[in-house]
């Protein structure tokens, strides 16, 4: 009988990838003036790793945690698609049933050319129902969202954009009408059919799906995107009125982990929770493909191929933040990262989180043999070192020290590796023919042995203490 291997954080492959992705978020933060951002990474059935930078109240000076509630916004659709599976596969509804079957109000005036089918509730998941993106309401601009009841009623001031089932095109609209086909089928209201059928049963105790109100003291402060010569202005917002199940959600990485969970729990003979592992399956499956055949959605999630891997997931904007979830089925690996900034791009976190963790994971993974521990004495040389061309950072690699450069967008490119040639002196192996291949590192040591500066030649980088 095999024994399933799990990861360990004191693995060196995942240990010293968790401490370049922490250097280079926290170069970003400090370098980009976020004000905070979390993160957590999933492997199969076990929250692996969390952590959070920053503040989630920049002017009361408090920190960030793994249990920071940020708004998720868009990330609320994979609740209203699961939403809407659970009362599939209860039988109080179909996925091609027409939107009017359970919304009997439901109309939008159509362009000639769009008539002849009707709308369905799998077209709503996958945003192909060619409806607006918006309902007929300047809500961006004003903050002040409409009720449901406006929402229908701006609908007969609306047509439809493009024929259904023509070209994928997201749609706001879309999954607000696809929350109240839940509440319509489950007769409970959409928000409370959430927490008593998704939230409680994965144990997400802190994730909030109305209620919220501009300046809520339970989440973290939300702040705008930064403008040229202009200080970030705080931006709030509280319950979307009917846009409710497209956006409105508050909840906490380590809450999200638990979702994240769910999507990894496909295994044949795996108990249901919340959903059946087929049913995972069938919204994690392309249901429409877009040209270029890289990229696509399921039923709630945007499927698409990044680095050789398949992922699946959502992000989310709303004033003063933003998040991304991130799935990768084959890999059992989730990644999770939420701002408190609308210009904070957690998509470019979970990229790099990936790409730095799953080859990392998948080395704890297999079983064999790992390098041995590097030397303790080498962290004397740790650190962040800077001069007036440039900043760097010196990390503990797998198989001793490396300095690497930050503000790369990748910080694995022109890492320089550190092979010991005396006492506190090194020699350069790099594959960057624009740096120090092959040139001496010199450590210069304070009187209390830790590394205050290091000298490539005659130039010289020192020591600070933060960026």
């Amino acid at each position: 009988m095999r024994v399933a291997v799990r990861p360990r954080l004191d693995h060196p492959e995942v240990r010293a990838a968790l401490d370049l992705l922490v250097a280079w978020i926290e170069y970003r933060l400090a370098y980009w003036s976020l004000p905070s951002l979390a993160i957590a990474v999933v492997h199969d059935q076990e929250l692996l790793w969390a952590r959070a930078f920053g503040d989630a109240d920049v002017e009361r000076g408090i920190p960030a945690t793994p249990a920071t509630r940020y708004r998720i916004g868009s990330i609320t659709k994979l609740f209203t698609a699961t939403a809407v599976m659970q009362l599939r596969d209860a039988g109080a509804l179909r996925l091609d049933d027409p939107v009017a079957r359970h919304l009997s109000w439901f109309t939008i005036a159509r362009e000639p050319e769009h008539d002849g089918v009707e709308l369905t509730v799998r077209q709503l998941l996958s945003h192909t129902t060619g409806l607006p993106r918006e309902a007929a309401f300047p809500y961006w601009e004003t903050f002040e969202f409409p009720a449901i009841a406006e929402l229908r009623e701006g609908l007969a001031r609306q047509t439809t954009a493009l024929a259904a089932e023509s070209q994928w095109k997201y749609s706001n609209v879309a999954v607000a009408l696809a929350g109240e086909i839940v509440a319509a089928a489950s007769g409970m209201p959409y928000a409370r059919y959430v927490e008593r059928h998704i939230l409680e049963p994965l144990g997400m105790r802190s994730t909030l799906v109305d209620g919220i109100v501009a300046g809520d003291p339970r989440l973290a402060r939300g702040y705008s995107r930064r403008f040229p010569r202009a200080p970030r202005e705080q931006r709030e917002v509280g319950d979307l009125g009917g846009l409710v199940a497209a956006g409105n959600i508050a909840s906490t990485v380590e809450d999200l982990a638990r979702f994240a969970m769910l999507q990894l729990r496909t295994a044949a003979g795996v108990e249901p929770a919340v959903l059946a592992a087929t049913t995972v399956k069938e919204m994690q499956r392309m249901h429409w493909l877009e040209p270029g055949w890289q990229a696509g959605w399921g039923l709630g999630f945007r499927i698409y191929r990044e680095d050789g891997r398949t992922c699946l997931g959502h992000g989310g904007l709303l004033p003063g933040h933003a998040a991304d979830l991130r799935v990768l089925p084959a890999e059992k690996i989730a990644v999770i990262v939420l701002a408190n900034a609308e210009d904070a791009w957690p998509l470019v976190y979970g990229q790099r989180a990936t790409a730095l963790l799953a080859p990392a994971i998948a080395a704890a993974m297999s079983g064999l043999p790992s390098t041995p521990a590097p030397d303790p004495s080498l962290s004397r040389y740790l650190g962040r070192y800077r001069n007036t061309w440039g900043d760097s950072q010196v990390l503990l690699g797998p198989a001793g020290l490396r300095i690497v450069a930050p503000f790369n967008v990748d910080p694995t490119e022109g890492m320089d590796l550190l092979t010991p040639v005396g006492p506190d002196v090194f020699r350069i192996v790099s594959s960057n023919g624009y740096g120090a291949p092959g040139e001496l590192v010199t450590f210069e040591l304070g009187p209390e042995g830790t590394a205050t500066s290091f000298k490539i030649g005659e130039h010289r980088r020192y020591r600070v203490a933060e960026w």
